[in-house]
């Protein structure tokens, strides 16, 4: 019991210290539907489905705007024999202007048991590597003389952690995705920047409203220092486990719709579109995001459909 104890404390010890470095703006690509893109933020959810689970995301930010974001993810993941460890594998490409960054990573977690209850405590690690591709052909420029300096190809390695306490109806979870200072394109400097620490946490409960409705409120902060803090709140229904409807919200950026389906056990469809609420709504039609996520049960052990 005291062993438990000490690692809550510190759980909660780590918690206070990342919310103490808050700080200010957006280098990571974000998401709308980052409550089924968990594993791109936090490795210890890596094996938390209970199932093999395969989640692909492509996401178009700000149509119409010249060089706006569009990323892609994709995440592998799946609990061994021993319930207690999960493996997977995340893949994000983001693109931006001319440059196109990789993250490929390997995920491991790792679960103890909190108390009588349901309740678990995760220890998630990655490791990979970052790929920088930097075209200057591409887009447009406020200064032409990018158009001549070399094209840039850069590789550096990734390391982050996480962890993830979690019960039937809610989780919380806090993660360092990379805790490896990297180099990345700065679009308003145009050019290269060292990346600095990003610290998300993220939390959601579910709440049984009938046999047939459930509801979910559910949020991410995301810290950078020199940045704004970005903060995504959302609300989501889950109908008859088939149908969930949901609206988000991102601080100072954007306004959001969501829609998911259940088509069958194995496979969900989902999709968001943002409208803007910055200063850029001007310039854009919104932003577009599909989901896709394919799991397979064990043979003989059924799964309930999981909100989270």
């Amino acid at each position: 019991m005291l062993q438990k104890l000490s690692v809550l404390k510190g759980f909660l010890l780590l918690l206070v210290v990342l919310l103490s470095t808050v700080g200010f703006a957006q280098q990571d690509p974000q998401y709308t539907q980052y409550m089924y893109n968990a594993l791109t933020v936090n490795p210890a959810y890596a094996g938390q489905r209970d199932v093999f689970s395969i989640t692909g995301l492509y996401r178009t930010q700000w149509v119409g705007l010249d060089g706006a974001p569009k990323t892609q993810t994709l995440g592998i993941h799946s609990p061994l024999r021993n319930e207690n460890i999960g493996l997977g594998l995340s893949i994000v490409n983001d693109q931006l202007g001319p440059s196109s960054e990789t993250y490929i990573d390997a995920n491991f977690s790792y679960s103890i048991p909190i108390g009588n209850y349901d309740t678990e405590l995760s220890f998630g690690i990655k490791g990979g590597i970052h790929l920088l591709d930097i075209n200057w052909s591409k887009g447009r420029f406020q200064n032409p003389d990018r158009l001549f300096n070399e094209n840039i190809s850069l590789f550096s390695p990734t390391v982050g952690a996480g962890l993830y306490l979690h019960a039937h109806s809610w989780y919380i979870g806090l993660s360092v995705p990379n805790m490896i200072t990297t180099e990345h394109y700065d679009d308003f400097q145009e050019s290269v920047a060292i990346e600095r620490l990003h610290y998300f946490l993220t939390g959601g409960y579910v709440f049984e409203l009938s046999d047939t409705t459930k509801f979910k409120p559910a949020f991410l902060l995301k810290s950078v220092s020199g940045a704004p803090l970005i903060a995504d709140v959302s609300a989501n229904f889950l109908l008859n486990e088939k149908l969930t409807i949901g609206v988000a919200w991102r601080w100072d950026d954007s306004i959001s719709g969501l829609v998911g389906f259940q088509i069958n056990e194995g496979l969900m469809i989902g999709y968001a579109y943002d409208a803007t609420t910055s200063g850029l709504n001007n310039y854009n039609t919104g932003t577009h995001e599909v989901m896709l996520r394919f799991e397979i049960q064990q043979i003989g052990k059924f799964i309930s459909p999981r909100f989270f």
